[in-house]
């Protein structure tokens, strides 16, 4: 399948992806994913990735989130335009 989506990321995404790339070098793989998936499906219409709307997000602060393993990727959609906007690191404590 051909990337039908561009995939772009801002400043503040790439400061924090950098920042969370120090403890986790496994992140580097986890990117290239990233990008096979949103630049061919960020919608999450074959309902095969972990990807949610947010409710009550504005535009520019990442209205979907998609889920690979601990790490949480937020983005925006514009037109055939995908841009991240924050990377982070859920923690291990959270679902206990």
């Amino acid at each position: 399948m051909t990337p039908s989506f561009s995939l772009t990321s801002t400043p503040h995404f790439e400061r924090l992806f950098r920042r969370l790339l120090v403890g986790h070098p496994e992140l580097r793989d986890i990117r290239d994913r990233v990008g096979e998936i949103l630049s061919t499906d960020p919608y999450n219409r074959t309902r095969r990735h972990h990807i949610t709307k947010l409710e009550g997000v504005s535009s520019g602060e990442g209205q979907w989130r998609l889920s690979l393993g601990r790490f949480r990727f937020r983005y925006d959609i514009y037109s055939r335009d995908v841009v991240l906007q924050r990377c982070s690191l859920r923690r291990e404590d959270t679902y206990r």
